[in-house]
């Protein structure tokens, strides 16, 4: 199972410190004579062997020079360039508002043949009406204190849905049946958004399985994640959204989608649930 959605990202930044560590030890330097060429503390070259640290583009500069291994410079910029993009803060990237990420998730979405998602808190946003949507992302910005754009997000995120309608593309989704009792925006929001899993249920392109409350757990409840074919697994925290392409971590998450697959009721179970649900709303 996965232990920590960020070990990629960890992972990537070890393998960079242990290349600076070959290009200090090639150089026939210690950490304290390459401190001294770079200007900076020792403490600093300790944090990045270590991967406490993550060098700048700039340490890498120095570090190479120091090294005369110029030649390197680019290689791990570019390396370290990917590392970033594995583990990225909301905020930092919701810093301009959430358009933009949205329309980032759009291209993902459209150039991947099936989709698998996993939630265990919200509705996926291809699933989302224009309510739902406009609720939680009126949330999400709120407490992040990021620039509002909120209807230009909604509108961005609501053009994934026109892909459930497209041959190309499989969507299959696992929800935990806490989402369908979250309320997220007012009873009518809510009443709608039901209503809207149920009618596109008939779709070739949408497989929907729902984790009943009763299941016997075959695999504790995770945090939301979705699998792009085969080749990346986006996994989403409060703080961060992480990129998995990592083969051992990507076969965990297949393995785990696979467990939570056979927990999951289909078709007329699958319909009684999110009715139930719809009942309870009053």
């Amino acid at each position: 199972m996965p232990v920590s959605p960020s070990s990629s990202a960890q992972a990537a930044r070890i393998a960079i410190a242990a290349r600076l560590r070959e290009l200090m030890l090639d150089a026939r330097l210690d950490g304290k004579e390459l401190s001294a060429r770079c200007r900076w503390h020792p403490s600093k070259t300790s944090r990045i062997l270590s991967g406490r640290s993550a060098p700048s583009e700039d340490d890498i500069r120095s570090w190479c020079e120091a090294c005369g291994s110029d030649d390197q410079t680019a290689d791990l910029i570019a390396t370290a360039r990917t590392v970033e993009l594995m583990y990225v803060e909301w905020r930092k990237q919701h810093r301009h508002g959430m358009r933009r990420v949205q329309e980032e998730s759009l291209v993902q979405h459209a150039s991947t043949a099936v989709c698998r998602a996993y939630v265990s808190n919200v509705i996926p946003g291809f699933l989302q009406t224009e309510a739902y949507a406009t609720a939680l992302i009126r949330s999400i910005t709120d407490f992040q204190g990021t620039p509002d754009d909120v209807a230009d997000a909604v509108a961005a995120r609501l053009k994934r849905g026109r892909l459930l309608h497209a041959r190309r593309h499989r969507f299959v989704v696992l929800v935990e049946e806490a989402v369908l009792r979250y309320r997220i925006g007012d009873r009518e929001t809510m009443a709608d958004q039901l209503d809207h899993l149920l009618s596109v249920m008939p779709l070739p392109s949408v497989a929907l399985g729902v984790i009943p409350f009763s299941a016997r757990r075959r695999i504790w409840p995770l945090e939301a994640f979705y699998l792009f074919d085969d080749e990346e697994a986006s996994v989403e925290t409060l703080t961060a959204e992480i990129s998995v392409v990592q083969p051992r971590e990507l076969a965990d998450y297949h393995r785990a989608f696979a467990e939570l697959t056979r927990m999951a009721a289909y078709g007329a179970p699958a319909r009684a649930l999110i009715s139930s649900a719809m009942e309870a709303l009053g």
